[in-house]
């Protein structure tokens, strides 16, 4: 039974209003409208053109190894290469560099450049600026989000101007599809060196754009590099990056014309724009999630039980319906669902109240708890998911009050430092991928501080496995300590939701997302002429 039921419907809805406005949580799942995963290709590919795509946050880093929310992501692919770039299939595909070889036991990796390859300043890029960038991403003091991304390096080196060797700690047969990872970006050696301050105003990469204008609160031009080391893309002249920070005025931009990709859109408003003429409404299951994020280093969720407790209170199925309007599927707690290949399946917990206040009895609250939840206003789903939390938790004790904040404040303030809130994550590549980016002890962002050794011991002996039965026995055991133990509440998973107009053609919605592909991308005849 939805445990929700049990809610005053007109204080919780009136709850949630006050909290998120007209993204109210609604309350009964609704129809899942139809919608492919890309736009018709309709026929041969076609040169020129602007695409106008639309975003819902500023892209403030500039800097693409230390790109951190999707705009800023979006922006790196358009400007920069990596040494792979990631397919529709989770996949490594050629970039920068056109093949790779293992050893025998996947612990060095060779990697052959493509020859000829440039900078947008007209300078070479060689097996040099690999290794500089791939050494600055791993060096500490350059707080790159793919530091602990893009594999267990040892050492990186260049043989000649084209050929890149990277040994790893053990074997590591991932390795080509962690140097796809969306910060993982090659930059001049003479900047890597010592001027990554420039990177914060100039964009010198070798990808198929180049930045004509840049005013991260409002707009992102880019145009067609003519060098890229593909003749054939990008097929677009321009990409317009526009920011909207208002959801409805966002979809309204799309259904008018002013603009031609909806890079991401909110459940709430797939609807409307699924039945407006003109647009293609686009929907990909997914392994992006909202989680709630608990310190494990400090009370009260340094006791294991208060963790369990808050985990017993969630109705996951609810959370699906009210949270992602039925676009999605339930959690269980660890950042892997069936989009994964090494996803193993447990019973769904189901919520027991009386189990919950049990344990946080045996923790030393009997009398229930009072905390401050807190949560970025972007997406706004964090705060639905607080409001929906704070009402399925009551019956249990728990007295959470829910604080929203503006989001560039709580990167600034609570990402990484807070000790109870909402985060907000995009499918990564592999298990090993979100494992370490996430709920290891060295992982980049490890928000929980659960710094489990058992944990780390499955995830680091799966990464140095070969055998696929292997590998899967050792992410079961990840996942079952994370099922148990709780670092996180992983309530529930989104499908990834977009929209085009239907001139936009050859657009796949990855879902990665934090891969778009906008070089793969052209528009008919029928687009707008936008005046460049």
């Amino acid at each position: 039974m939805c445990a929700m039921k049990d809610v005053n419907r007109r204080q919780f809805i009136a709850a949630s209003t006050v909290l998120t406005g007209a993204a109210m949580i609604p309350w009964s799942a609704k129809a899942a409208t139809p919608a492919s995963s890309s736009t018709p290709a309709k026929g041969q590919a076609r040169r020129g053109g602007v695409l106008r795509i639309s975003v819902d946050q500023a892209a403030n880093m500039l800097n693409p190894h230390q790109a951190r929310v999707v705009p800023e992501y979006l922006l790196a692919e358009l400007l920069y290469s990596g040494v792979t770039r990631l397919t529709q299939e989770m996949k490594a595909e050629a970039d920068l560099a056109e093949s790779w070889t293992p050893n025998a036991d996947l612990s060095q990796w060779t990697f052959t450049l493509r020859s000829g390859l440039t900078f947008h300043d007209g300078s070479s890029c060689t097996a040099k600026d690999v290794v500089a960038s791939l050494n600055a991403i791993l060096d500490s003091k350059n707080a790159s989000s793919a530091q602990h991304n893009i594999g267990p390096i040892k050492t990186i080196t260049a043989t000649d101007a084209l050929t890149v060797v990277i040994t790893t700690d053990g074997p590591y047969a991932d390795l080509p599809v962690m140097l796809a990872y969306p910060a993982a970006k090659i930059i001049p050696a003479s900047i890597a060196d010592g001027q990554l301050a420039r990177l914060s105003k100039e964009a010198i990469g070798t990808g198929p754009f180049k930045l004509v204008s840049f005013a991260p609160d409002r707009l992102v031009v880019v145009e067609r590099n003519p060098h890229y080391y593909d003749p054939k893309r990008p097929y677009l002249d321009r990409v317009e990056v526009v920011v909207y920070p208002d959801v409805i005025a966002e979809g309204s931009a799309l259904i008018s014309g002013d603009t031609d990709l909806m890079q991401a859109v909110q459940s709430t408003e797939f609807s409307r724009l699924s039945k407006s003429a003109g647009v293609i409404p686009l929907r990909v299951p997914a392994g992006q999630f909202l989680n709630v994020n608990m310190a494990c280093d400090v009370k009260p969720f340094n006791d294991v039980r208060v963790r369990q407790a808050l985990a017993l209170c969630t109705d996951r199925g609810a959370m699906v319906d009210f949270v992602a309007n039925g676009f999605g599927s339930p959690g269980n707690d660890t950042p892997l669902n069936t989009a994964y290949q090494y996803f193993m399946q447990e019973p769904l917990k189901q919520v027991n109240y009386a189990r919950a206040k049990k344990l946080l009895a045996e923790a030393g609250y009997p009398d229930g708890l009072d905390i401050t939840l807190i949560a970025s206003d972007k997406p706004s789903t964090r705060t639905q998911l607080g409001v929906a939390l704070r009402e399925m938790a009551k019956p249990a004790g728990f007295r959470i009050k829910v604080q929203t904040m503006a989001n560039s404040t709580y990167l600034d303030q609570v990402w990484k430092k807070g000790n109870f809130y909402v985060g907000f994550y995009n499918m990564q590549a592999t298990a090993d991928a979100v494992f370490s980016l996430l709920y290891t002890s060295t992982a980049s962002w490890n928000e929980t501080r659960w710094n489990n050794p058992d944990f780390d011991k499955a995830v680091q002996s799966a990464r140095e496995t070969v055998d696929p039965a292997k590998r899967a026995e050792l992410y079961g055991q990840a996942q079952k300590l994370m099922h148990e133990q709780v670092p996180s509440v992983i309530p529930m998973f989104f499908d990834l939701l977009a929209a085009s107009r239907d001139y936009v053609a050859g657009y796949q919605l990855n879902p990665r997302g934090a891969v778009f592909r906008l070089d793969h991308v052209w528009v008919t005849d029928k687009a707008p002429n936008r005046k460049q």
